[in-house]
C-alpha cells in the first residue's frame, strides 16, 4: 500500500485524543502527519514552560490552552486536517459524548485515576470502540521495555511500570516512543498489520 493508498483510507477516519499533554500532542501531530481525516482533541489544561521538555507547543504559546493550540499547530502541518479542539476536562458523562463517531480513542492523561476512568468509562459505555491508551513512559533508556499489548478492545502502549514523579520525570524520548507507538498502534488498527 503506498502513501496515496494510505491516505485515502486514513482521510474517512475519525480519532478521539483525550489529553494534549506529552502523549496526546505528539500522537495527534503524528496522525495528522498521515492523513486522518479528523481529529477530536479534548484538554482543560494550560501550556506552561516546563511543558516544552515533552509537549508539541512553542515558547510563545506558553499561556495558552492546549486543546486550541495543538489544534493551530497541527493545521500548520497539515492544513486539510479537520481539528475539533474542545477546552473541557473530561469525565464518565461526557466521554462518550465528545468522542461520538471516533473510530479509535487515544488516551493521554497524566494520572493514573484518570487513566483508569477512561478505560472504565470507554469499555464499558463504548464497547466497541478501540482504546490506546499509553501506561508507563517516565525516565529514560531502556526502550525496548516500551511495547504493545493488547486485551480485547484496550491497546497499552508503555512499559507498565515507569510511573512519572519527581525522581522520575517524564522526558521527551520515552514520552516520544510511547506517543509514537500509540499513533503506530491506531494506524495497525485503521489500516491491517504491516504484511
Amino acid at each position: 500500500m503506498n502513501f496515496e493508498q494510505i491516505k485515502s483510507i486514513l482521510k474517512n477516519k475519525t480519532v478521539g485524543i483525550a489529553g494534549c499533554g506529552g502523549l496526546g500532542s505528539n500522537c495527534a501531530v503524528a496522525l495528522a502527519r498521515v492523513g486522518i481525516g479528523k481529529l477530536i482533541v479534548c484538554d482543560f489544561d494550560v501550556i506552561e514552560e516546563s511543558n516544552l521538555n515533552r509537549q508539541y507547543f512553542f515558547f510563545n504559546q506558553i499561556g495558552q490552552k492546549k486543546a486550541p493550540a495543538l489544534k493551530e499547530n497541527i493545521i500548520r502541518i497539515n492544513p486539510d486536517a479537520i481539528v475539533e479542539a474542545h477546552d473541557i476536562k473530561l469525565n464518565e458523562d461526557n466521554i462518550p459524548l465528545m468522542f461520538d463517531g471516533c473510530d479509535i480513542i487515544v488516551e493521554a492523561f497524566d494520572r493514573g485515576e484518570m487513566k483508569k476512568m477512561i478505560i472504565e468509562t470507554v469499555l464499558s459505555k463504548m464497547p466497541g470502540i478501540p482504546l490506546v491508551s499509553g501506561i508507563g513512559l517516565a525516565g529514560w533508556g531502556n526502550s525496548n521495555a516500551i511495547q504493545m499489548n493488547q486485551s480485547g478492545n484496550l491497546y497499552i502502549c508503555g512499559d507498565g511500570i515507569s510511573e512519572a514523579g519527581e525522581e522520575n520525570p517524564p522526558l521527551a524520548p520515552r514520552v516520544g516512543i510511547a506517543s509514537n507507538m500509540q499513533a503506530n498502534t491506531v494506524l495497525e488498527i485503521l489500516l491491517g498489520k504491516n504484511k
